[in-house]
């Protein structure tokens, strides 16, 4: 088991990053939680990791906290809930607003987030309730930025992309995009708003 990764970031484009650790190279899956605190492109990252292995592939996903990593691991462990949905879930909804919804119920506001259906979010809720206290110990709060480093163009088209890769459909993706986004945000805060956007309709 890979538990944390030391290394130099080479390249991050949401949900992917590319750790260099010793000359190899690993591909690290994110939810946008973590690529909010990420550093710069060349700058040394430390990551907690968890690996899934399947028949087909191995896919290791990477966490700015241990945290956050126990939540991703409680979340899989729900009846229908595999990786991909888990990094969605982290990504779409912040830690507080994730168990608020739990404690009220909300299934309305969990179905808003990329496949996740009725009866998913009402496993949510009922599994979930009872582990809330285990891994609620932080909240989100204010995260650090990356700077932008590319036209505003590109940066909607990166926005575009990640929200794409976790789930949303193009038009869905584009509409989110284009109705948060202003020339003076880089890609991770343009991605950031959009999901507020998308599940607080």
């Amino acid at each position: 088991m890979i538990g944390r990764l030391q290394g130099r970031l080479i390249h991050k484009l949401p949900p992917m990053l590319l750790i260099d650790v010793q000359g190899v190279g690993y591909e690290v899956e994110a939810p946008m939680s973590t690529f909010y605190q990420l550093p710069e492109v060349g700058d040394e990252v430390n990551l907690y990791t968890h690996l899934v292995v399947r028949d087909d592939a191995h896919l290791l996903f990477g966490f700015a906290s241990e945290d956050e990593r126990h939540l991703f691991r409680t979340l899989i462990r729900v009846n229908g809930v595999g990786a991909k949905m888990a990094l969605t879930i982290l990504s779409g909804m912040e830690a507080d607003d994730f168990a608020r919804s739990i404690r009220e119920g909300d299934t309305d506001r969990l179905t808003r987030l990329p496949g996740v259906g009725k009866k998913t979010a009402e496993r949510l809720v009922v599994e979930m309730r009872d582990r809330l206290k285990d891994f609620l110990q932080t909240t989100a709060g204010d995260r650090p930025m990356t700077g932008a480093g590319s036209t505003a163009g590109n940066q909607i088209e990166e926005a575009i992309s990640a929200l794409i890769s976790l789930g949303y459909k193009p038009q869905e993706a584009s509409r989110y995009v284009h109705a948060v986004a202003a020339e003076t945000m880089n890609s991770e805060t343009i991605i950031r708003e959009a999901l507020k956007a998308s599940v607080s309709k």
